[in-house]
């Protein structure tokens, strides 16, 4: 695996990384001009040409070119050619500066990393067009005379680069449309606008996709059929590549003609019987398709409504458990839904048996509802008043076992409180009704994926537990006891606390855990 040297980008970082990049900046620009060395006056000339208007002192250009020339991006040379006349001359004009080849590839490396930050995917049919037309081109070219060879040399070089900028534009449009799909606007209106740009660009994108790519495959197949490796050699003569000591370019520009054709066919007519890429890649736009579809409806159904039922009956929930005493949970109970019992349910024909019991209801004949219960709830019939059952003290019973019920829990959350992130082993013998409530606090974390920070966080159902889980640093593994048995695992480091930190869950006074993490 090739690496890249590590004195190579250290100009981009330190305090002084703006002015060494713009030193590098202004070799760049000379060479595109075919000045191969520039002297100290020259450096300081092209650092205003590529926007450096700073003062800059001759020792402190003179450390920057020694730094540089240190990193092996700069070589010195001294200029013998020129007549000097002062002894400041010749040490201003004497030493001059020069890019390497490892500086004129790490300029290269930054302008191409600066190029990418600034520059968006896209799905250009144009290109598939292009590729065709150079690949007719060939087959064309070569059943000419060797004076074509210069000819068929640039024809696949434009056919080389529309490919790459097929392969770029792709993969950067579907990172663009993959962070698209997780981006949540602050702006509903400008999102909803964007995803349904981009809908109708893809639906665009795919009209005549499959025929365009079949076109591309038949094409090269033709070429194939002339012979590809006769082509590349003639290629090559057309080329005139320049001499090289030590070795021959030749071997190494066609290996990388070679490979560049086999990712060709990898898009278009995979050797393996493989689908090719084209087609992967309309699969993959149908699907983004659906998807920003799905997105913009649940936009548009999230503008219809100012709420969601999950939401209203999350803060329903949510005062039900700040009510301070029973009598306001009934009045709330009332208002929140107004159930009340049925007060014509009892009611039934004169006869029923005449009524088969699988009529449907509204095909039966009505029943007749007196004036007086659709008023006062009350029935015309007079009759003896049944007794009232006493209920007060099935009441009685059942609000001790609700308070009983919420003390035990409240004791299970001051057990299982921690003053931040333990073991999950120091928790050591539970009760069995705390084991049941840490165990589901385990399943609520474990169920959650892991943020960014690799935390896998989890709050009890109404909001007031929080459990933060963090994987173990080690292989350690946890014994947690109870009187019905033992469960073993992964030692995690556990934190349980109220989410905003009010202090909701008080540590048991006296009890600590037998180790905290860290």
């Amino acid at each position: 695996m090739r690496r890249v040297p590590p004195e190579m980008f250290r100009f981009t970082t330190g305090e002084k990384s703006g002015l060494y990049g713009a030193v590098l900046d202004a070799f760049g620009a000379a060479g595109e001009h075919l000045e191969t060395a520039l002297g100290l006056d020259d450096v300081r000339e092209r650092l205003r040409t590529v926007g450096w208007l700073a003062a800059v002192e001759d020792e402190e250009l003179h450390d920057v070119l020694k730094k540089l020339v240190d990193w092996e991006l700069l070589d010195r040379v001294h200029n013998h050619a020129e007549n000097y006349r002062t002894a400041e001359e010749y040490e201003r004009r004497n030493l001059q500066y020069s890019l390497t080849r490892r500086g004129e590839a790490a300029l290269a490396g930054v302008r191409h990393a600066l190029e990418v930050l600034a520059s968006t995917g896209a799905l250009q049919t144009a290109v598939l067009e292009a590729i065709a037309d150079r690949l007719d081109e060939l087959c064309l070219l070569s059943e000419g005379p060797a004076s074509s060879d210069r000819r068929i040399f640039t024809t696949l070089r434009e056919l080389e680069g529309h490919l790459e900028a097929l392969v770029e534009n792709t993969k950067a449009f579907h990172a663009e449309l993959q962070r698209l799909l997780r981006a949540e606007g602050a702006d509903l209106e400008v999102f909803r606008e964007v995803k349904a740009a981009t809908v109708a660009y893809l639906q665009e994108f795919l009209v005549n996709l499959d025929r365009r790519g079949q076109a591309v495959a038949a094409a090269v197949g033709r070429v194939e059929e002339r012979g590809v490796f006769l082509l590349r050699e003639r290629a090559l003569r057309g080329a005139e590549l320049p001499p090289v000591a030590g070795e021959d370019p030749a071997p190494g520009w066609l290996e990388s003609r070679r490979a560049r054709w086999a990712g060709l066919r990898a898009w278009f007519l995979p050797d393996d019987g493989a689908r090719p890429r084209i087609e992967q890649l309309h699969d993959i736009a149908r699907r983004a398709i659906v998807s920003l579809l799905q997105v913009l409806e649940r936009i548009n159904e999230s503008r219809r409504r100012s709420s969601s039922a999950v939401q209203d009956f999350r803060e329903l929930a949510r005062w039900f458990a700040a009510a301070p005493g029973e009598e306001d949970l009934h009045r709330l109970w009332s208002a929140a839904f107004g159930l009340g019992s049925a007060r014509h349910a009892h009611l039934a024909h004169a006869d029923p048996e005449l009524i088969p019991a699988a009529l449907p209801w509204s095909q039966a004949p009505p029943v007749e509802v007196s004036a007086l219960l659709r008023e006062s709830g009350r029935n015309e019939r007079f009759t003896r008043t049944a007794k009232v059952r006493d209920v007060a003290a099935v009441k009685a019973a059942r609000t001790e076992r609700a308070r009983a019920e919420r003390a035990e829990l409240a004791l299970a959350w001051r057990e299982l409180a921690t003053d931040g992130p333990v073991r999950l082993s120091s928790f050591g013998e539970l009760d069995p009704m705390v084991f049941e409530r840490l165990l589901d606090l385990l399943g609520r974390a474990l169920s959650t994926g892991p943020d960014t920070t690799g935390l896998r966080r989890a709050t009890t159902g109404d909001g007031r537990v929080e459990i933060t889980l963090a994987p173990p640093p080690d292989h350690r593994t946890a014994v947690l006891r109870t009187a019905q048995g033992a469960l073993t695992g992964p030692d995690y480091l556990v934190s349980v606390t109220a989410p905003d930190g009010a202090g909701a869950l008080p540590a048991v006074p006296g009890s600590t855990r037998g180790e905290a993490a860290g």
